[in-house]
């Protein structure tokens, strides 16, 4: 069985070291091959992102430079109309084949949101689910925070072996801890826009780009 491949989405407006770091030690801890960073185009259940389509790309390129691990996939960015998981999923499927395995890297919070998704039920035959939690997070009990259907389906998927997630294509869910990093996109914005710095929260290209393209400050 080849080693899987990591999806990491978001809308990386801007991408910053909480997303580094979970792809980081997820892809460790789950001997992934790879981590495909994935900006999303038009998200459909978020306000639009605030930097266009193209600069999100180009900082997620600038960060991930220099991580032979780490590669951006612009699909998403490059489709007309909602940018669902499931399309972007089939397609990556497509391309590697059916045995190959995908883990789908998600932080706790937004797998609570998972039911919500756009053909979440069948995202399952897709890939796995790799879910990232921080230090202390009440994982125990933690099913009661989930809507039944989600519950059902973790109660059913949960693989205790991290590793099991080499051993098929896709189906299961792992949960494990992180260095959760403090940092949100949101609080970067607002930083850049009241003329702080947001130095150490992002690596320096992906500042100084922001920068030079005058992001988020009011500028073009």
């Amino acid at each position: 069985m080849t080693a899987p491949i990591g999806i990491l989405g978001g809308t990386f407006d801007p991408v910053h070291f909480g997303h580094l770091r979970l792809a980081e030690e997820l892809a460790h801890t789950l001997k992934l091959a790879a981590v495909r960073l994935v900006p999303s185009g038009t998200p459909p259940h978020r306000a639009a992102p605030q930097a266009a389509t193209a600069h999100r790309v180009a900082m997620a390129r600038l960060a991930v430079a220099g991580n032979a691990v780490f590669t951006v996939d612009d699909r998403e960015a490059r489709r007309s109309g909602p940018a669902y998981t499931f399309d972007t999923l089939t397609e990556i499927r497509a391309e590697l084949g059916l045995a190959h395995p995908l883990v789908l890297l998600l932080g706790a919070d937004a797998f609570l949101d998972f039911a919500a998704w756009h053909r979440w039920h069948e995202l399952f035959g897709l890939a796995h689910i790799a879910v990232a939690h921080r230090p202390g997070f009440p994982v125990e009990g933690w099913r009661v925070s989930m809507p039944q259907p989600l519950a059902r389906e973790y109660a059913a998927r949960l693989m205790h072996q991290p590793l099991a997630v080499h051993l098929a294509p896709g189906g299961g869910i792992v949960v494990m801890p992180f260095t959760a990093l403090d940092i949100s996109a949101t609080a970067i914005r607002e930083l850049v826009r009241a003329g702080g710095s947001p130095r150490y929260l992002l690596p320096d290209p992906v500042l100084d780009y922001i920068r030079a393209e005058g992001l988020y400050s009011g500028g073009r």
